[in-house]
């Protein structure tokens, strides 16, 4: 996925892990509310309140969903659910773009 079309976009970035993951919220023609952003190198804890499903644009990461020690590593073209109400482990080894999908 190379753009998307037919969006409405909030223009404030959320900033998260002091600048380490940025990314803008936006919705499509029919109201699904989705993000696109960038993670920088680092390992971090992301907390779902949602479903989501992470999409790897661009990049090179590792995951592990919480409740499981197996670490999963993903590239560009592959992705990734988390179930709500959870948490997962990422640990970014070069500079990801990502789309995460909720619901």
């Amino acid at each position: 996925m190379s753009h998307i079309e037919n969006v409405r976009l909030q223009t404030t970035a959320n900033v998260y892990f002091d600048g380490k993951c940025i990314s803008y919220t936006f919705f499509t023609a029919d109201g699904t509310r989705k993000s696109v952003g960038v993670i920088l190198p680092a390992t971090l804890t992301f907390g779902t309140a949602a479903p989501e499903v992470m999409e790897i644009q661009q990049g090179h990461c590792r995951v592990r969903l919480a409740g499981s020690d197996q670490w999963q590593d993903y590239k560009g073209g592959h992705s990734f659910s988390v179930g709500a109400n959870t948490s997962f482990d990422i640990e970014v080894l070069e500079p990801t773009h990502y789309v995460c999908h909720y619901g």
